[in-house]
């Protein structure tokens, strides 16, 4: 049978129990972490190396952070695992309002009980998740919310006067005393309301109206923010900003294969229904949007490009190859690069564009980052394209490709097509298949490559493209601009 907790103040004295405080507490567990090398934060990724590192060096120096980062960098994570530092269960006493020591009652009410019961008053057993809490910084959070005010209808419950410390209604940062508290987007608080919070940072204490009350709290402060909006100029205030010992700055990962990993942890791929087979080359391509929207300069940078992006975007992606199952009977199912375009709303949802791209449409922008993303893929994997392809001279790879379409002729590829199809429209093109044949392991993917050299030539201006709702079709650049310039009423003189 498991060990029985002490339930009384005199059965725990009996144990041996010692007070220690948070932050020490979270200091002695981290440094048994490290030395029996257990991860510390198993579901953040990409932070190994940069932002972890200081996390830990902070927390040993006992010291209130800030993370700051742009939106869709693992902040809120990161600060809701730190309670995984603290113990498992922690001793309190039983009816105190803020998580009492038994040893070290701080509030009126415990002290009280400690007081009249002795070694008889209960003890409880609190969870380390019951001793983290968060709030989201909005404006119209007050200091009551934070930290407390009178309340007129306990006074009258009790007929107490408002001189007496037991007709206070304590919020919630007194609330996690002995516990880890974390404000979430700290510049949107008011000014006067950060003022609140210079005490408890400094002091350890607070004050609730004119009362005279001094609760010592043990608490670890942990906060998030814009790192625009933490600045000299911005909305916080700077005596907070100088009690908050470590700023320690997030990041967006570093390079494509670790954003894969992100997004293969978060996102929604193992589902009931169709088999689904999405390649490493493909996922890789999704990544790509969100570095191509984090490079551009139709994008607010200043707003930052979420990692959600290519989370939804390959949600989408799977809900894509699911549609189509049902619709062709492919089974398994595997992308083509036509399902990328019906990615969109998971990026024009969540990219803030600047006036210039508000001025092309975010859907414009959203296919531009696509193309992007395809071009640094095909740059990757084939040759480069010279100024010679599609000339006479031009003997390369693309030669036979570009004077296929250069004669005349057009494919047209949709996302609905059945695979047969779709193959077979690929393969009417001299010397493609055969091209993406050197980096495929299956037909599918050999399919999803051949259409990756059409894209890029597209992107490198060999070939012209034209959308119409789901459907793809490549062309030959040339008698494309001159069709498209007779549709809008221009003359071979207009060309320039």
């Amino acid at each position: 049978m498991p060990e029985r907790k002490p339930s009384t103040l005199g059965a725990l004295k009996a144990t041996g129990y010692a007070p220690r405080p948070v932050k020490q507490e979270v200091r002695e567990n981290l440094l048994e972490r490290l030395a029996s090398g257990t991860p510390l934060f198993p579901r953040i990724v990409g932070y190994d190396r940069t932002v972890i590192p200081v996390l830990v060096n902070a927390l040993l120096a006992h010291h209130d952070i800030i993370l700051l980062g742009l939106r869709g960098q693992a902040k809120t994570r990161l600060l809701r695992s730190l309670p995984t530092l603290l113990d498992e269960e922690t001793p309190v006493l039983a009816g105190a309002e803020l998580n009492d020591d038994p040893l070290r009652p701080v509030s009126a009410r415990a002290r009280r009980l400690v007081q009249e019961a002795g070694d008889d008053a209960p003890v409880e057993w609190l969870p380390r998740e019951a001793r983290y809490n968060e709030k989201l910084a909005t404006p119209d959070v007050t200091i009551a919310d934070l930290i407390g005010d009178v309340d007129p209808i306990k006074a009258a419950t009790l007929r107490l006067t408002y001189a007496d410390p037991e007709v206070i209604h304590f919020g919630i940062i007194p609330r996690t005393n002995r516990g880890i508290f974390a404000i979430n987007e700290l510049p949107d608080l008011a000014p006067r309301i950060q003022v609140g919070l210079l005490n408890i940072l400094e002091e350890r204490d607070f004050q609730i109206r004119g009362f005279p009350v001094r609760v010592p709290l043990d608490i670890l402060m942990v906060f998030s923010a814009n790192p625009e909006d933490y600045t000299n100029r911005g909305n916080i205030i700077t005596p907070l900003k100088d009690r908050i010992s470590s700023q320690i700055r997030t990041h967006y990962p570093k390079d494509a294969a670790t954003a894969v990993a992100i997004t293969r942890q978060e996102a929604w791929r193992k589902r009931v229904g169709p088999a689904v087979e999405i390649p490493e080359t493909v996922e890789l391509l999704v990544e790509e949007i969100a570095f191509a929207a984090r490079e551009s300069d139709l994008v607010d940078q200043g707003s930052g490009v979420s990692a959600r992006v290519p989370i939804a975007a390959l949600e989408l992606l799977v809900s894509n190859l699911e549609r189509r199952a049902f619709l062709t009977g492919e089974k398994p199912v595997y992308p083509r690069l036509v399902d990328v375009h019906m990615l969109l709303p998971a990026i024009t949802g969540k990219v803030e564009m600047v006036y210039e791209g508000e001025q092309k449409g975010a859907e414009v922008v959203a296919r531009q980052l696509v193309g992007a993303a395809a071009k640094k893929r095909f740059a990757g994997a084939f040759p480069t394209i010279g100024r010679e392809v599609g000339t006479p001279e031009d003997k390369g790879p693309f030669a036979p490709i570009v004077a296929w379409f250069a004669a005349g002729n057009s494919v047209t590829l949709s996302d609905e097509q059945p695979y047969a199809e779709y193959e077979g429209e690929l393969k009417r093109i001299p010397g493609l298949w055969k091209l993406a044949a050197e980096r495929a392991r299956t037909p599918q993917e050999q399919a999803f490559w051949a259409e990756l050299v059409l894209e890029g030539l597209h992107q490198h201006l060999k070939l012209a493209r034209e959308d119409l709702d789901s459907t793809v079709s490549y062309k030959e650049m040339v008698k494309f601009q001159l069709m498209h310039r007779a549709s809008r009423g221009e003359s071979h003189g207009d060309a320039n």
